[in-house]
């Protein structure tokens, strides 16, 4: 079907207001001088379907039940992760228009602007899709677009373990993590499976306890029955009607909270978690971006001075609130792994710095210098 037709049976779709169902694309057809068997029609319909209720060319892709992500950076450079790293696809736009029609029409899904005045737009859709896309002339010859397919249901810590993100009898050691409601991170870069594992770890928290989750975007699905999720806002084109993360943390406290979790510690918010975990709210977590587990104190630190906390409370805070950095990251090929597993001690100077107990290893866990209080922590025999 050629791109001239199908933009005349859009237009005529358009101007007659006729849904893209089997009968209105044939009649549109019809009135172009084409008449098609029933098996190009549905093929038609499925096509149009797609350009304006969907995801385009993308949705083969996005239902793929392996892809985590959806990256267009061209109309013919489309590519997916599936959890071994990015690889091109076959799939292709007509022209960079396309491109930039579809995203500004998944923006608008969203209700958020997408044009000139705003060129780039970080929003999630009804199903759970979080979608970023930036248009030129900020992105340079196309508009680039990247989709974060939503997983509606959160792995078992087995099925991590199957999938190499675990090592074997890894999963015990995270289990006993949660059973002795420690408060934790869990850091790495982006795409490394953070909120992926911390979905499967919340499904260990017992069914009696009540879980409330602060997320930018809501991303997080735990396998949990008592799930309160609150998501920000952005303001409206008034300037007005924010909702900021750290609004979201301290609305959660009011809510009686078993388990306060942060989808994303990145910004003033983490004054309000750390209050939180020092004030009798065990078991809290979140996650925060860092190259390394020992480089989360540092990063906190950052977060904690710009919020306007001092170096020497904000580090007795996280002494006092956390106790283990579980960091994640890609190896070679891309995979996702747990890397590492850090506790957190103070030095002799009263400063935070985390200590090696576990690291990754083919065979299972290899232990270092924090194992011995990793056990202690949770209680765990030798």
């Amino acid at each position: 079907m050629s791109a001239a037709l199908l933009e005349a049976v859009r237009q005529r779709l358009a101007e007659s207001g006729a849904e893209p169902t089997p009968a209105g694309v044939a009649a549109a057809l019809r009135a172009q001088g084409r008449l098609l068997g029933d098996a190009e029609v549905l093929g038609v319909t499925a096509q149009l379907r797609g350009e304006l209720v969907g995801t385009g060319p993308l949705e083969p892709l996005l239902a793929d039940a392996e892809v985590t992500d959806v990256l267009v950076s061209a109309p013919d450079r489309v590519w997916v992760d599936r959890g071994g790293g990015l690889e091109l696809t076959g799939v292709t736009f007509a022209d960079a228009a396309s491109v930039r029609r579809l995203a500004q029409r998944l923006a608008a899904v969203a209700e958020r602007r997408l044009d000139d005045a705003h060129p780039w737009v970080d929003a999630r859709l009804p199903d759970g899709t979080r979608i970023h896309a930036v248009i030129p002339p900020v992105a340079v010859g196309s508009t680039c677009l990247s989709l974060r397919v939503a997983r509606h249901r959160a792995f078992s810590l087995r099925e991590l373990v199957e999938a190499g993100t675990l090592p074997p009898g890894g999963d015990r050691v995270l289990r006993a993590l949660m059973a002795a409601r420690l408060s934790f991170l869990i850091s790495g870069g982006t795409g490394s499976g953070k909120t992926t594992l911390l979905s499967s770890l919340l499904g260990l928290v017992g069914h009696g306890e009540r879980i409330v989750l602060a997320e930018d975007s809501a991303e997080l699905r735990p396998d949990h029955p008592h799930v309160v999720r609150l998501e920000s806002r952005s303001p409206n084109q008034e300037g007005a009607g924010r909702v900021t993360l750290q609004d979201l943390v301290r609305q959660a406290l009011r809510m009686r909270p078993d388990r306060l979790v942060v989808g994303e510690v990145r910004g003033r918010e983490v004054t309000e978690l750390l209050a939180a975990l020092n004030t009798g709210h065990e078991g809290g977590c979140g996650t925060v971006h860092a190259n390394a587990a020992a480089d989360v104190p540092a990063r906190l630190e950052a977060l904690g001075t710009a919020a306007g906390l001092d170096r020497a409370a904000l580090h007795s805070q996280v002494a006092a609130a956390l106790s283990v950095v579980i960091h994640l990251a890609r190896d070679r090929q891309g995979r996702r792994r747990l890397a590492e597993l850090h506790v957190l001690e103070r030095d002799s100077a009263g400063l935070v710095v985390t200590v090696p107990a576990l690291r990754w290893g083919a065979d299972g866990f290899a232990r270092e210098t924090g194992w011995p209080r990793l056990l202690h922590l949770t209680g765990e025999k030798p």
